[in-house]
């Protein structure tokens, strides 16, 4: 469902503007009878003012630039508190589950989300759900309470732990409803998304008055929507420290080239942020943009000239890039992960043995060397930094705000730097990809200088 507001002219007759459609919420039953005044009254460490309790008005646009000011706008509506509250904190049972890979702020999140219950709304029923989704229903939650979690920001990983798979809807509802959870945070990835969608509408078929909220987790910032995942911030500084180490062991060798591959399977954010903020890197390759390594305009070309030039290159590569250059075997093409997805083969070790193919053929005998570098699972497993953890302090506070307000099937996240609730299933079937067309791939370009891959000679 969703509402139209119509907003007046803003700039004479020279600009009409287009009409604004909110995204709507789904709701727990709006009874008289649920509705409470919210304890953040009550609350000893709170004065709420004039302007402190979020009103339905209040909404967020998503587009902010337009020269197209005849396009329909979408909103969203904001986080926060609301003066009334559907649930009574003494009747909350909360569950929280962490899902998928590792990303830096996992660990703050938990504790924001139980910090934020406990000491904000008074909740004292909150339970941790072990290994992922199959924790539900294979292992018995873990009680949490503030003094419990107190340092879990400090530490890398996620306490709860974490798995891919195990996704078995039935048996996962069973158990919430068997464990009485009227709350139920879900932190994963777009795969754990799609899964909180699911758990959302049989919660609906069932009728059940269970809140439903996802915490969107991708360390690759692979999520749409949003302005970036938590996490991000974090890979991308620890993404510098390799390349600048890559940098030395190729700038101390002679004909030196520092490889060195970073996280992304289907975008290449993490490597066009750490190319733009290190500067030492001569070329980065991503998934979003084809590439290919022999004939005129290729990257062989390209770091030959480097090489006389300066005596040593550095090439930074997102691991999903290049896998369709990548030879596979037929079992390796059918293999599969426990997430569904297509196992990716090492580019980086790849890449590294075609380079160093390419020079002993063109220049036999002459010194060569290829320093490659994957920090990959050093990067997604060190805690947050300073930035990242007050993101996900935020955006648990402003999940918790909402659960407590009755709105479920929802995710909390920042747009155009502001925090909104937007449907659940909008942010599952989004993507976040790098667009080689836009300034930011414009700017790699022109810091690096690399070639734009158009001429391929192989076709």
């Amino acid at each position: 469902m969703e509402t139209n507001a119509s907003i007046s002219p803003a700039w004479e007759e020279t600009l009409s503007l287009a009409s604004v459609t909110i995204k709507s919420l789904p709701h727990l039953p709006d009874l008289q009878t649920r509705r409470r005044c919210n304890p953040l009254d009550l609350n000893p460490f709170f004065r709420p003012s004039d302007g402190f309790y979020i009103t339905p008005s209040d909404v967020i646009l998503r587009q902010i630039l337009s020269d197209d000011f005849s396009t329909p706008r979408v909103a969203y509506h904001r986080a926060g508190p609301r003066r009334e509250i559907m649930f009574e904190p003494s009747h909350v049972k909360a569950a929280i589950v962490t899902c998928g890979g590792l990303c830096p702020g996992m660990n703050t999140v938990i504790r924001e989300v139980v910090v934020g219950l406990w000491e904000l709304y008074g909740v004292r029923d909150i339970y941790g759900i072990r290994a992922g989704y199959r924790g539900f229903y294979s292992m018995e939650p873990m009680k949490l309470n503030p003094k419990m979690v107190d340092d879990w920001h400090k530490r890398g990983g996620t306490v709860l732990e974490t798995s891919r798979g195990g996704f078995d809807l039935l048996k996962i509802v069973d158990s919430i409803q068997t464990h009485g959870f009227n709350q139920v945070y879900i932190i994963g990835g777009d795969g754990t998304m799609r899964g909180a969608v699911e758990i959302f509408n049989e919660i609906c078929r069932r009728k059940l008055d269970i809140c439903i909220t996802g915490i969107p987790k991708t360390v690759d910032n692979d999520i749409g929507i949003i302005d970036r995942s938590f996490g991000f911030q974090t890979a991308v500084e620890m993404a510098q420290e390799a390349i600048s180490a890559a940098h030395v062991e190729a700038e101390s060798a002679v004909n030196g080239i520092g490889l060195v591959k970073l996280m992304g399977r289907s975008t290449g954010h993490i490597a066009l942020y750490a190319t733009l903020s290190s500067r030492d890197v001569d070329c980065c390759l991503i998934p979003e943009m084809k590439f290919y390594l022999e004939g005129k305009g290729g990257l062989f070309e390209f770091l030959e000239q480097r090489l006389k030039e300066n005596g040593h290159a550095v090439v930074v590569v997102a691991e999903g890039a290049g896998q369709d250059m990548i030879p596979r075997s037929e079992t390796q093409k059918q293999e599969r992960d426990e997430s569904g997805n297509m196992v990716f083969l090492d580019v980086g070790i790849w890449l590294k043995s075609e380079l160093k193919e390419w020079w002993a053929k063109a220049h036999p005998g002459e010194l060569f060397t290829v320093k490659y570098i994957d920090p990959m699972y050093m990067i997604r497993a060190v805690p947050a930094n300073a930035t990242d953890n007050l993101y996900c302090t935020l955006l648990a506070h402003s999940a918790i705000h909402g659960v407590m307000t009755g709105y479920t099937g929802f995710v909390s996240g920042p747009i155009n730097g502001n925090y909104a609730y937007i449907p659940l299933e909008e942010v599952a079937q989004s993507k976040n990809e790098v667009d080689t067309n836009d300034h930011k791939w414009a700017w790699v370009r022109s810091v690096t200088n690399q070639p734009d891959f158009q001429h391929n000679p192989g076709g």
